[in-house]
């Protein structure tokens, strides 16, 4: 057990529609981070910006961009982590793979599929939650309009940290901003969400505003919007600790069974 997880996000623009390009685009991002990291967190639909056109898009997970986050992740002895459109069982996903360095595949479906771009005519929801136990850590990871709907992150498992991935745009970014904190804050918890930037073929632009919060809400590490960045945070596990055995607020969350 580690007392402490170096996560490193990469805030960057994204190139439609080309994996080839992107996963190049990102391996050069990786190869350049020098310090020792435990997780590499990349954007929602890293190899093709948020398409609805999965039919021309999808890859399997077997494919080369799972199979790339596999030797990534064993180049940099850290998690990979970041979603991607799977064809599966003649239906598409928004998939999270959580990828180890020895070559383990943690899975995650996008629950909440964003109905206001048509996701949900096009892609199938998940239905169960992941939590990843890495290094002594418990994690979820989620993906970007999960965000919106903290029934599902509820944190009920007592995980450590939260994790988003997103293509989150600019004209809602304040909800981002706000939710990221709000979910650290009610599950008391880490909670980090990265975000891309630059503009995409429907002409969507999208600011980053990636972050990292603590178990009390407090900014840790926001990356400057619009800026092609990564950061690397330090978690200490005796922050979630010391904060949980002192408000003890998780105690008294509500029990619920969902639907």
């Amino acid at each position: 057990m580690q007392d402490q997880l170096k996560i490193a996000y990469l805030q960057s623009d994204l190139i439609w529609e080309d994996p080839k390009q992107n996963r190049k685009h990102f391996k050069q991002k990786i190869e350049d981070i020098t310090k020792p990291i435990d997780v590499i967190l990349l954007p929602e639909m890293f190899t093709t910006g948020f398409t609805m056109n999965a039919k021309d898009n999808a890859e399997t997970m077997t494919g080369k961009s799972v199979e790339w986050m596999q030797k990534m992740a064993n180049n940099k002895n850290a998690a990979v982590v970041g979603s991607l459109i799977i064809e599966e069982n003649n239906a598409f996903y928004n998939r999270l793979c959580f990828v180890e360095p020895d070559g383990t595949i943690h899975k995650y479906d996008k629950r909440h599929t964003f109905s206001l771009a048509g996701e949900d005519k096009v892609f199938s929801a998940g239905s169960d939650k992941l939590v990843i136990d890495f290094r002594g850590w418990k994690i979820c990871p989620l993906i970007c309009y999960d965000l919106r709907f903290p029934v599902w992150s509820r944190n009920i498992e007592d995980y450590d940290l939260l994790l988003y991935v997103a293509n989150w745009p600019k004209p809602r970014i304040q909800a981002w901003d706000a939710l990221l904190k709000a979910r650290a804050i009610e599950n008391m918890t880490y909670c980090i969400g990265v975000n891309r930037i630059g503009v995409d073929e429907k002409e969507n632009e999208y600011c980053g505003h990636s972050a990292a919060y603590d178990v009390l809400g407090n900014v840790m590490l926001p990356i400057k919007p619009n800026k092609d960045l990564t950061e690397i945070v330090t978690l200490e596990r005796n922050h979630i600790t010391f904060y949980r055995n002192k408000l003890r607020f998780l105690n008294d969350k509500d029990r619920f069974t969902l639907e």
